[in-house]
């Protein structure tokens, strides 16, 4: 069993981001491989993932997220979309996921219909990954050719879940040691992250940043204060934009916000924080 990172040829920041960055496979992807066999997945998903953003704006960052929550653990093998059963302890319900991983219910709705079209073909994973794609599409962003051919795991890994993706609270040496668990390099720390370029956040997950970090403008943090108090427990659950310029527009606004100390996790503005080599790729993404 090998671990591939697929290569992207877009000069673009985005191409790098969601371009299915670890997969753990046992045959070759490719960017064909259901052509014979289910040709019109591709529209299904497409028009899905249209119909899921405009009854929920925030959809497409949500299921971007699905996918990266899936590819950390054991690779992008559709585990994270299993239950609970006799002999599956889910990851839904993993600290990284538990009431916050969201968009199942769109996953649902188009593998229906990708179901209908093409019964027993087309693998959760597959979906995942081509979901991500058109959702940052729709956002504004790139697209690309996704490789294909996953096969969908049969447990789940709630404990890996917990270990592996990366926590808000993390420093840069974390998220670059995390990252290096799975094959992936500094860069790409600096450029998977620009995911929170599209999405939101909960104020239990960027609390410790606006009271304990001295990293982040004053302003933003007092702004940020007037509905995520101190105390533990008490609107824990209040959303705020990762990118607070363009929410729902997938750019580079979030890079730029760094360079400001308006990154609203702990982890978003280790990136830019004095580092030399993160300083310069973040400078970089934000011209």
């Amino acid at each position: 069993m090998a671990i591939a990172k697929l290569t992207l040829y877009s000069p673009h920041l985005v191409l790098l981001l969601l371009s299915v960055s670890l997969v753990t496979i046992q045959g070759q992807l490719s960017t064909n491989f259901y052509a014979s066999t289910c040709p019109n997945v591709f529209p299904i998903v497409e028009e899905g993932i249209k119909e899921a953003i405009m009854n929920d704006t925030r959809a497409g960052a949500s299921l971007l997220r699905l996918h990266f929550h899936d590819c950390f653990v054991n690779g992008c093998d559709g585990s994270i979309l299993l239950d609970d059963g006799p002999n599956i302890t889910s990851e839904k319900t993993a600290a990284p996921n538990n009431r916050s991983a969201r968009g199942f219910e769109v996953v649902d709705h188009i593998k229906a219909k990708v179901e209908k079209t093409c019964p027993g073909v087309v693998s959760c994973a597959d979906l995942l990954a081509i979901i991500a794609r058109d959702s940052v599409v729709h956002y504004g962003g790139p697209t690309w050719k996704v490789r294909l051919g996953r096969r969908d795991s049969l447990t789940a890994n709630r404990s890996a879940a917990t270990q592996f993706i990366p926590a808000p609270s993390l420093n840069l040496s974390g998220l670059v040691s995390n990252f290096q668990n799975k094959g992936l390099s500094f860069k790409d720390v600096v450029v998977l992250s620009g995911a929170h370029t599209v999405g939101f956040a909960r104020c239990v997950s960027y609390r410790p940043h606006i009271y304990n970090d001295s990293n982040i403008d004053p302003t933003f943090a007092q702004s940020l204060q007037a509905t995520c108090p101190r105390k533990t427990g008490v609107n824990d659950t209040i959303l705020q934009p990762l990118d607070l310029q363009t929410r729902f527009c997938f750019d580079n606004k979030y890079y730029q916000n760094l360079l400001v100390n308006k990154g609203l996790l702990h982890s978003d503005q280790q990136l830019y924080n004095g580092n030399t080599t993160s300083d310069s790729l973040v400078e970089k993404y934000a011209a």
